[in-house]
């Protein structure tokens, strides 16, 4: 589609003279891309498409967008969220029909006759006009099979409910005016078939009833259409107190008299077009609300006026206030499901039974984390503990559609559900405050403060008696009420998963449950433990019984869509108002660090990365995540490490999309990546200061390298995705090349080949890059036993190094050629490439690089059974490594030595080795080589007649083993036990 200089749509056709986008609105929205449909995304996106559809190529205004789409259940950052769709949809559209941006509104530019909807209404109108009736036979069956099913799909508001009437009617319609063609073609046994079923379905529609008699007199079944007359007769009477009209009766004594003129076929029955219904139409049909009955609502609230009390109510007594003592039962009803919170339950119980003070319990939380829920459950539970009564006021301190409830205003309302007469409740808050703690002075009474905002709201509602207890719920630590009144916070977190499958099971039942069990476990994760969306999606299946659970899995499972996903169309079981509600109580600054957080790829952060990401100094970063942890959007869960919960982190993310200026996110994603190479670059530089480096000014030190890599290891690899996605193609291959010593060392080995794998097509304009990762990835390819791969890719690094003229490089393929060889078991192939290596070494400075070829060359002469030339060139390498404190170099060269001294009959010598090499094995963490060196010295044990020694080094190799995945490793272990009959 393009337009002209005034404006106007002109369409724009493929080679075959089509309309290259279409649009189909009869059955589900889509948009069809030549033949293949395009994915445009979840529900509410959808509907943005459709509400354009219908205005194809006419500007709709923004409001009236909004209106579309949302009804009256719109969002409060209903614009921002739409400019989102709107933007996702131009990048699935593309140029082929682009959505326009015009004033006050947005425009569709595509004609209307590519959207399936307006291409049935004109041909429609073509066939009533037709110059023919074969001509509109052709016209009306074109256009009825534009239908695929429901028009405009699952979308949900007024507005495309009214749209969707409106079609069916305009269907019907035509499939009716098609009826009369057919039956004047002389087609009606073709139509009767399609004439029973409009019957059923239209059972008071009497010209659908007519052409359905016409039709069965003309097939010589007269009998079947009498009956057809007298059952719609007794419909009508019974159904809406009439009778047939004046057309449907003429017709039925025209049967019952064989009038002959009915017979004549290209007439069909004048009398019968255009006939009323003479009762109901479909659209009255169906339109009641179920609930409004009063029956099966599930809701016990609404069965009558309250729930019985297992306590039963104390007798009236004197108030403070002058009027009878009443008893308050004030609590909501219970949590219809409640599954796990064990430990929770249990320091409340500890909090309330300490008694020598006013027990004060806060619980905090993301909002839908539970904790009303377990407020409520507890409460009731221990109900028998509060026989004066109990008292409970939602404050609304985060509600998405009112404000907080004043102090004073809850006090009222205490203040009279204890029986103090209106008339004596003092106007200030401070004298209300003093009457009631007057009121229940001495007293066992509960009090549930439900969703504060903040401390100065709740303390004036402090009992202050001993003898109470008092909940607090809400999204923001209390500190004040910790410090003032001595309350115990108490923070929820996620459910496990198994508490989360049975709270899902809860709730669908386990029959379904039982039936998709891999759906339900994917239905689990992706609600991560959050009770609120959890119940959510399981309202979603019951509401739409004939979904499956995979269908809602699988729904889930796209990230984009998964909030949209948990909204059942109501404003208290939609995740995304929940989350909202906190979101708008943050300050801007804070809010633009809360979405650029979400912005950020990994499952957490430190506070160094969280301060190139925000953009700040580390104090004001500091600040920034200690108020959003305050306000439990934010989890410190170990020191100086913050997470988000997955569902607040998508969130997030679409708030820092919607609010944020166009390339923020991205712009902090490109600080974030750049900040987390050079830091580790420089740990790297730790682990391995003999590697050749790549860069000239890597980060700054890193004191504990292993220990920062074991912290991040999950952020790197999620930030090298991200920057591969965002084009930074210079720290995508930097950063596989830093992680490549410690996966190593961590035998990652699965991990370091998918970074490796990714960081290649970053090296298309880095000739050298290119081939260093496939020298890495030819080289991590040899533990995993793809030989094939693993030459592929060092073949490919040797051509790159020649091409480069870089010696160093060539160096280092070479000695990796010989680790493939001896792993593919040609040790003489080994030691060709050994030699290569330390023959170009030696016209290179660089001890480092010296030694390890020389323990190299030393190591595969060992291997061909050369041992005395082994041992010499193996202690060269050990002394050049022991000058210069290459340590890792000095493991290998020492597994070395005890591999010639165990060969040559020498079991004390390798033992000395063997032992050496162990012991820098985990100095400097490397536990891949520390299982190769526990199974030799077990060996050496052996051959030293020390069983014992030999079953525990070799039972530690096999749990290393086993914990990095390697089988055939593990095997070898098991069968060398079972010969050397040692325990296992």
């Amino acid at each position: 589609m393009r337009e002209d200089a005034c404006g106007n749509v002109v369409t724009t056709l493929n080679r075959a003279g089509e309309v290259a986008l279409k649009f189909r609105l009869l059955g589900g929205v889509e948009a069809i891309d030549g033949v293949a449909p395009l994915d445009v995304g979840p529900a509410r996106q959808r509907g943005v498409l459709a509400a354009l559809m219908v205005d194809a190529g006419r500007v709709v205004p923004t409001e009236d967008l909004v209106e579309r789409v949302w009804g009256a259940a719109r969002p409060r950052r209903a614009r921002p969220t739409l400019y989102s769709y709107l933007s996702r949809l131009r990048g699935v559209l593309g140029a082929g029909a682009a959505l326009r941006r015009r004033a006050g509104g947005y425009l569709l530019a595509a004609e209307p006759e590519a959207v399936d909807l307006h291409r049935f209404r004109l041909l429609c109108a073509r066939a009533r006009t037709a110059p023919g009736d074969e001509a509109a036979a052709g016209l009306f069956g074109e256009a009825l099979e534009l239908w695929r099913g429901t028009a405009f799909g699952d979308l949900d508001t007024p507005y495309f409910n009214l749209q969707r009437e409106a079609a069916d009617r305009d269907r019907h319609a035509a499939a009716l005016d098609h009826g009369d063609v057919l039956l004047r073609l002389g087609r009606h046994g073709a139509l009767l078939g399609e004439l029973f079923a409009r019957a059923e379905a239209h059972p008071l529609d009497e010209r659908v009833t007519g052409q359905l008699m016409l039709a069965l007199y003309r097939g010589g079944r007269s009998a079947d259409a009498l009956a057809r007359y007298r059952l719609t007769w007794e419909r009508l009477r019974e159904d809406v107190g009439g009778e047939p009209g004046a057309p449907l009766r003429r017709l039925h004594r025209r049967i019952l008299a064989g009038d002959p003129t009915l017979a004549d076929i290209g007439t069909g029955d004048p009398t019968l077009a255009g006939a009323g219904t003479g009762g109901l139409t479909p659209a009255d049909i169906g339109t009641g609300d179920p609930t409004l009955a009063g029956a099966g609502t599930g809701d016990p609230a609404l069965a009558g006026p309250g729930h019985p009390d297992p306590v039963a109510a104390g007798g009236p007594g004197p108030a403070a206030g002058g009027g009878p003592w009443q008893v308050p039962r004030q609590l909501p009803a219970p949590p219809a499901v409640f599954v796990g919170r064990q430990r929770e339950l249990a320091e409340v119980d500890r909090v309330a039974a300490a008694g020598a003070a006013m027990a004060v319990v806060t619980i905090g939380g993301t909002g839908g984390i539970g904790k009303t829920t377990l407020a409520l459950h507890w409460a009731h539970r221990d109900i028998a503990r509060f026989p004066d009564g109990q008292l409970y006021v939602d404050l609304r301190g985060f509600d998405p559609a009112d404000d907080p409830v004043p102090a004073s205003v809850a006090l009222r309302g205490f203040l009279e559900a204890l029986g103090v007469a209106p008339s004596e409740i003092p106007a200030d808050l401070a004298g209300r405050s003093a009457l009631y703690r007057s009121v229940v002075a001495g007293r066992r009474m509960l009090v549930l403060l439900d969703n504060a905002r903040t401390s100065a709201q709740v303390e004036p509602l402090l009992p202050g008696s001993p003898a109470c207890t008092v909940l607090v719920t809400g999204r923001r630590q209390l500190a004040g009420l910790v410090t003032s009144a001595g309350a115990r916070p108490l923070t929820l977190e996620a459910l496990p998963s198994a508490e989360g499958r049975e709270l899902l099971v809860h709730h669908l039942g386990t029959s379904r449950a039982a039936q998709e069990p891999e759906a339900a476990a994917a239905l689990v994760a992706h609600c991560a433990g959050l009770p609120l969306a959890t119940s959510i999606i399981a309202a979603r299946a019951r509401i739409q019984s004939g979904l499956t659970l995979a269908a809602l899995a699988e729904e889930l499972d796209d990230r984009s869509a998964r909030l949209d996903a948990l909204d059942a169309g109501d404003l208290n079981a939609d995740l995304r108002a929940v989350f909202a509600a906190s979101y708008r109580a943050l300050e801007p600054p804070l809010a633009a660090a809360f979405g650029l957080l979400g912005a950020a790829p990994g499952p957490d952060i430190g506070l160094g990365a969280a301060a190139e990401l925000i953009g700040q100094p580390a104090g004001r970063t500091r600040a920034a995540l200690r108020r959003l942890t305050a306000a439990y959007l934010l989890q410190e869960h170990t020191p100086g490490r913050f997470h988000m919960h997955d569902l607040v982190h998508l969130y997030a993310a679409e708030c820092c999309a919607a609010d944020q200026p166009d390339g923020t996110a991205r712009l902090a994603r490109a600080r974030l990546a750049t900040h987390y190479t050079d830091d580790a670059i420089a740990a790297d530089r730790v682990l391995a200061p003999q590697r050749t480096p790549i860069v000239a000014s890597p980060g700054a030190p890193v004191k504990d390298a292993m220990a920062w890599f074991a912290a991040e290891h999950d952020c790197l690899l999620a930030i090298q995705r991200a920057a591969a996605e965002d084009g930074l193609h210079a720290e995508v291959w930097r950063l596989a090349w830093a992680l490549d010593t410690y996966q190593w060392r961590r035998a990652l080995l699965a991990e370091r080949v998918a970074m490796l794998e990714t960081a290649l097509p970053a090296t298309g304009a880095h000739p050298g890059a290119a081939a260093l990762n496939h020298r890495l990835l030819g080289r991590a390819y040899v533990p995993l036993g793809r030989h094939d791969r693993a030459l592929h890719h060092l073949h490919l690094a040797v051509a790159g190094y020649e091409t480069a003229a870089d010696p160093d490089g060539q160096a280092q393929t070479q000695l990796n050629l010989a680790l493939a060889w001896e792993h593919a078991g040609d040790d003489r192939q080994a030691l060709t490439h050994a030699e290569a290596n330390l023959r170009i070494r030696a016209t290179l400075a660089g001890p480092a690089r010296e030694a390890e070829a020389l323990n190299a060359v030393g190591w595969y002469h060992a291997r061909v059974g050369q041992h005395e030339d082994a041992d010499g060139y193996c202690r060269r390498a050990l002394a050049i490594c022991r000058a210069h404190g290459f340590l890792e170099t000095e493991a290998y060269t020492r597994d070395s030595l005890g591999y010639i001294a165990r060969h040559r009959g020498r079991p004390a010598e390798a033992l000395r080795h063997y032992g050496g090499a162990l012991e820098l094995r985990r100095m400097l963490g490397d536990t891949y080589e520390e299982g190769d060196t526990l199974t030799h010295l077990g060996e050496v044990y052996v051959a030293l007649g020390r069983p014992k020694d030999a079953a525990t080094a070799w039972l530690a190799a096999l749990a290393l083993f086993e914990s990095q995945g390697r089988t055939r490793e593990a095997a070898a272990v098991r069968r060398r036990q079972a010969e050397g009959g040692t325990p296992r």
